[in-house]
């Protein structure tokens, strides 16, 4: 997978959020030029795509040569292949579609490419983050496993997620492949998956078990703080709400790796609590079904390790390996027979890996052409 971590070529790229626009622009994954912060405007769009097009003029100004793409992550399910947006729940000037795309490249000239951003954060850490650095610790290891698909999801506003495989950002047929967020909640089955996993899910249940409101409930770093110790608060309901998020995202990652059979990688603003979330998740993956017959069996194919923890690491990379002999021969071959998925956090931070993957995909697209 190329890295492209040595290339001269410029592309311009977005952090677009509902109340800002960061505008900045990458060479050889790296920043280039200081960021360009625009207010959105998000509910009126002339004032929205000015906003665009100041920002990316300045952000071109600034770079040391001709940018020859641009590439960025919009928020929410749109029609990306052809940069239409559409159905924007903070960005509501963009109701009904707009051809942000097409209308972008006609102004600067240059191919542009948009993504949903759980997408792009798992292209990221695909190319130069979590998938490359565990590749790198089996190889260390000695182990012949080696891996090629990975499963992204961000914690933070919402519940993102994308999908890499074998190399290509696996976007789906409607551009709508790795939406998590919509998956069952596991401990309320009537509500998608989002509510148990996301900001305003761990406030609930911290305001739940700490018997206040939950406009009176802290963010969720500070209630962090409060699970770990280091500030003053109702501990034990700090732990719960992080320990309900783990359970519930675990829950859906088990059914999405299920399908995908490769590593997982966290990101988004709650990432950084793994300590009083992961553990829990890794054993809701390496929990069991139950049979009609009172009989049980993994819910998963694959065992579940926690790469976070320097033990978990070990073992993952360990794994079984032992020599084979070749039949009728006296070849021998070495084999792993430990089927196994790792979870861990992101490598590059969730912004970082973003642009990168913005980067990545712009080029890679450009040299399929």
């Amino acid at each position: 997978m190329a890295a492209y971590d040595q290339d001269s070529r410029i592309v311009m790229t977005l952090d677009a959020g509902g109340s800002s626009f960061r505008f900045s622009a990458m060479q050889g994954n790296k920043f280039i030029t200081p960021t360009v912060t625009m207010p959105s405007n998000a509910d009126n769009l002339e004032r929205c795509l000015g906003a665009l097009v100041e920002g990316f003029n300045v952000t071109k100004k600034a770079c040391p040569a001709a940018p020859i793409a641009i590439s960025f992550a919009f928020p929410g399910p749109a029609d990306y292949p052809n940069g239409i947006i559409d159905n924007m729940g903070n960005l509501p000037a963009f109701r009904g579609g707009v051809a942000l795309g097409p209308m972008l490249q006609e102004v600067f000239g240059v191919p542009v490419f948009i993504n949903n951003d759980g997408d792009l954060f798992t292209y990221g850490e695909a190319i130069a983050g979590f998938l490359p650095y565990v590749n790198e610790q089996l190889e260390k290891a000695g182990s012949p496993k080696r891996y090629k698909n990975l499963l992204g999801i961000t914690l933070g506003t919402g519940f993102g997620g994308g999908i890499v495989r074998d190399s290509e950002l696996f976007l789906g047929d409607n551009s709508i492949a790795g939406e998590v967020w919509l998956l069952r909640h596991k401990l309320k089955p009537s509500m998608n998956a989002e509510e148990g996993a996301s900001i305003r899910a761990v406030r609930r249940i911290y305001a739940e078990r700490a018997g206040i409101s939950f406009e009176q409930s802290p963010e969720p770093k500070v209630i962090s703080e409060i699970g770990l110790g280091l500030q003053p608060g109702n501990r034990a309901a700090a732990v719960e709400s992080f320990r309900q998020l783990g359970e519930v995202i675990g829950d859906a990652l088990g059914v999405a790796l299920t399908l995908i059979d490769g590593l997982a990688v966290i990101g988004g603003g709650l990432s950084s609590a793994w300590p009083l979330f992961l553990a829990d998740a890794v054993s809701e993956l390496n929990s069991a079904y139950t049979g009609p017959n009172g009989n049980s069996f993994p819910r998963l194919a694959s065992k579940a390790f926690n790469l976070q923890d320097s033990a978990g690491m070990e073992k993952f990379v360990r794994g079984e390996t032992r020599e084979l002999k070749v039949p009728r021969s006296e070849r021998k071959v070495q084999y792993d027979p430990l089927r196994r998925v790792g979870i861990g956090i992101s490598r590059l931070g969730t912004s970082q890996a973003t642009a990168v993957g913005a980067y990545a995909f712009a080029l890679r697209r450009l040299d399929d052409r």
